[in-house]
């Protein structure tokens, strides 16, 4: 007898073939696979990569989205964790009321406004004196304060996903509040929130596609300068969404690769 989860994969993979034929079918009504439409493809995408090693803009577009994920994830988490921290503690009994409304105050706010509207005023209000600063590095900085404030409700929500018996105990050994949490509560809460780190970091990848409107050469603003230099609208942009999209699958996997070891080594 079959599953409940190995029929529902089953449904999913039949109805992905499903919509591949429908895609193959609008394809070849519209003459893709005509030896016109390739030829004249086949001329659209050497203008657009090959001519002038345009490809080389796609590359170096990556290579700066990928700088400023990985710096945004690196502040973002460790904003996140002493945010949780805080809120956690102060749940906890250590009452430090102004530390506990600032983090609750810059959660709410970060949480609560676009993304694209911090970037603009970090780089025009913030940073505007600051002309000589690299403004990858003022994304960086504005990516991952407000990836921090999502972080900081995955750290929370992990702290207090640990049975409160365990701070009890570690209280009772002689340990103080914060070496018990440094030793006892933030290393189970980090096994069980890395999968949702993970995510947050394929979020971020994503959300750096905004970059562009303070002047930034990521992979998205590098299919627009495309663009400009072709005036080609369609094939710049459709190969900049293939590259997000490969690069959030193979994330997406390796997460559900995590995710299975760290369910083996529970079960273990």
């Amino acid at each position: 007898m079959k599953s409940k989860r190995y029929d529902g994969a089953g449904r999913g993979d039949f109805l992905l073939w499903i919509v591949g034929a429908f895609l193959l079918y609008l394809l070849w009504e519209s003459g893709f696979f005509t030896a016109a439409a390739w030829s004249d493809f086949n001329r659209r995408f050497y203008q657009n990569f090959i001519k002038d090693n345009r490809y080389m803009m796609l590359v170096d577009g990556l290579k700066s989205t990928i700088f400023m994920t990985s710096g945004a994830t690196i502040i973002g988490v460790l904003v996140g964790l002493i945010l949780s921290v805080i809120r956690v503690a102060y749940k906890g009994g250590i009452h430090i009321p102004i530390l506990n409304k600032l983090a609750e105050t810059y959660i709410t706010v970060l949480r609560g406004t676009p993304a694209m509207v911090q970037l603009l005023i970090w780089n025009f209000t913030i940073f505007a004196s600051a002309r000589d600063l690299n403004t990858q590095y003022i994304a960086i900085l504005a990516f991952g304060l407000n990836s921090g404030a999502y972080v900081a409700e995955i750290f929370r929500g992990g702290i207090e996903s640990i049975d409160a018996g365990q701070m009890e105990a570690a209280r009772s050994l002689g340990l103080t509040y914060g070496s018990s949490m440094r030793y006892v509560i933030l290393p189970q809460a980090l096994r069980n929130v890395v999968p949702m780190l993970f995510n947050e970091f394929i979020a971020l990848l994503k959300e750096t596609s905004i970059a562009g409107y303070i002047g930034i050469d990521d992979l998205t603003r590098a299919g627009q300068n495309i663009q400009a230099l072709t005036l080609e609208h369609s094939q710049p942009l459709v190969m900049v969404a293939i590259i997000y999209l490969i690069m959030v699958m193979v994330l997406s996997k390796l997460v559900k690769k995590l995710e299975q070891w760290l369910s083996r080594g529970r079960r273990g």
